[in-house]
């Protein structure tokens, strides 16, 4: 398998830190989704990564489709429950997580990658207003719980712990520690993992 992503991106990143702990082999393909000629243009209509490229040359995006299918390829470490409530659990955790990384890359393409004249403080508030509401709502959610469903790790741990670590990488003043504390132990713990230390992005 070869997966298409760049190092700074959270969606990427979920798929590696996945891939790391399902022991699955794969090439990384570097490419940059705001380049000109990017490579992932010819396996993904939309032009965004992360991207998969299988072994019989079909292709699978977006990071919730991908680690979907990888989950199924090897029985070790399991991190999607079956159908059922279990499997919505963890599915509604990601899909949390996911949105909170997606108004944070809003707001950075906002602040950083738009004309200062063009900018909008109104739309980067709102996105930084779901920021902190998601916040509120995980770090509730946790509670004392030693993972986000109970006391294994699973995927919402992946999604939540790479949607955190993504706000430290754009908003490294935004403090949200001190008003989350059960978030910033998951977080403590899961970056101490290898495949979350294998995977850290390179400075903003």
């Amino acid at each position: 398998m070869k997966l298409i992503g760049s190092l700074t991106s959270p969606y990427v990143r979920k798929v590696r830190i996945v891939l790391a702990e399902k022991k699955l082999d794969y090439e990384l393909i570097l490419d940059n989704p705001w380049g000109d000629a990017i490579q992932v243009k010819a396996h993904n209509p939309l032009g965004k990564v992360p991207c998969l490229i299988l072994d019989e040359n079909g292709a699978i995006f977006d990071s919730r489709v991908i680690v979907e299918y990888l989950d199924t390829l090897s029985p070790v470490g399991r991190l999607i429950p079956p159908p059922g409530r279990e499997r919505v659990e963890v599915k509604r955790w990601e899909a949390t997580a996911d949105g909170m990384m997606d108004a944070c890359a809003a707001a950075y393409i906002e602040t950083h990658r738009r004309a200062e004249a063009l900018q909008d403080p109104a739309w980067t508030a709102r996105q930084m207003d779901k920021i902190h509401a998601t916040l509120d709502y995980m770090n509730n959610l946790l509670g004392e719980q030693a993972y986000c469903c109970g006391v294994n790790l699973c995927l919402a741990d992946i999604a939540v712990g790479t949607a955190l670590a993504y706000l430290d990488l754009r908003n490294p003043d935004l403090n949200w520690r001190l008003h989350h504390a059960n978030l910033a132990r998951l977080l403590e713990k899961l970056e101490a993992r290898p495949s979350f230390v294998a995977t850290k992005p390179p400075a903003a």
